[in-house]
């Protein structure tokens, strides 16, 4: 599991930083791809990285500002293109249906892949066996939402040398006893499943908030989570700013990372206002809060370690 940021920038483009699209690639545990957000000249980014539009899964859309949507369409028709013939589904506040349907109407695009839109609401918005996604509203000028993204607790580690040591040898009854199945063998032995494996290993949690001033949702959604990625659209001393335009400072990501006991912080959404030669100042804002926080940078691709 890793992060690919795609886009890590404010409103219009900038020569540093392109509008926002994060990538979480989920290769190992699903062999397939979650996008959040997808700004203007999202595909151009993409072609500098590995990712491949073919395998993505779902996109989350935090809220229908340009900056977070102009991609889109583009995007889902080229992906027909690339070889895309799994199913797509797209979640995002009321209107994302009427947005996609009618941009792909417009322009006569025919996909090759079933879409599906759902229009969400706060709530779990999807749950499997190994994932669930939780989305909360935000304060924005729009609605906006942040998304909790939970792995479920894996099985733990099969203590093989321990069946082995009883003269078990590995084919099927291995996949039952890690089950937690209680076995009977051939000499009458009976073996508790739940004996022979170790603890569950905990999943991972990431919240990624679309824009948002400072608020209690925020916190609700990165409560005890491994990593926050947070908009920090303005340096710290622009709370006024902040508050008319409905944003963060680097400072009040900072304090939600703290309030929530978050582990790691990732800043993003920086204006243009900000040059590259900025970035150490409003680091060095968050950190004396939060020390463990980096500001994402267009491509940069950051591992998630499992815990």
């Amino acid at each position: 599991m890793d992060f690919v940021f795609l886009g890590t920038g404010a409103g219009v483009p900038a020569k540093a930083r392109n509008v926002s699209s994060i990538v979480l690639q989920l290769l190992e545990e699903r062999k397939t791809i979650w996008m959040f957000d997808c700004g203007e000249a999202t595909q151009h980014q993409i072609l500098k990285t590995a990712v491949k539009p073919s395998k993505i899964e779902k996109i989350f859309i935090t809220h229908l500002h340009g900056d977070h949507i102009f991609g889109l369409p583009g995007l889902l028709s080229s992906r027909s293109f690339q070889g895309g013939k799994d199913e797509l589904t797209v979640y995002g506040p009321r209107g994302i249906r009427e947005y996609i349907l009618t941009s792909l109407a417009v322009s006569c695009t025919n996909l090759k892949y079933e879409l599906i839109i759902e229009e969400i609401d706060e709530g779990i918005i999807f749950e499997d066996d190994t994932f669930y996604v939780e989305a909360r509203k935000l304060e924005h000028g729009i609605a906006s939402y942040g998304y909790r993204i939970v792995e479920k607790d894996r099985p733990g580690e099969l203590q093989v040398e321990a069946l082995l040591q009883l003269g078990i040898t590995p084919g099927p009854i291995f996949k039952r006893i890690k089950a937690g199945e209680t076995v009977e063998l051939a000499d009458g032995t009976v073996l508790n499943g739940k004996e022979f494996v170790g603890d569950p290993k905990k999943g991972r949690i990431i919240t990624i908030l679309g824009d948002t001033r400072s608020c209690e949702n925020s916190k609700i959604l990165a409560r005890d989570c491994d990593y926050l990625v947070h908009e920090a659209t303005f340096a710290s001393g622009n709370e006024e700013m902040a508050y008319d335009y409905f944003h963060s400072t680097t400072t009040q990501a900072a304090g939600t990372a703290v309030a929530a006991q978050a582990k790691q912080l990732i800043l993003t959404h920086i204006s243009s206002r900000y040059m590259k030669e900025d970035t150490e100042s409003l680091l060095q804002e968050a950190t004396a809060i939060f020390p463990n926080t980096v500001i994402a940078e267009d491509l940069m691709r950051l591992s998630i370690e499992k815990r």
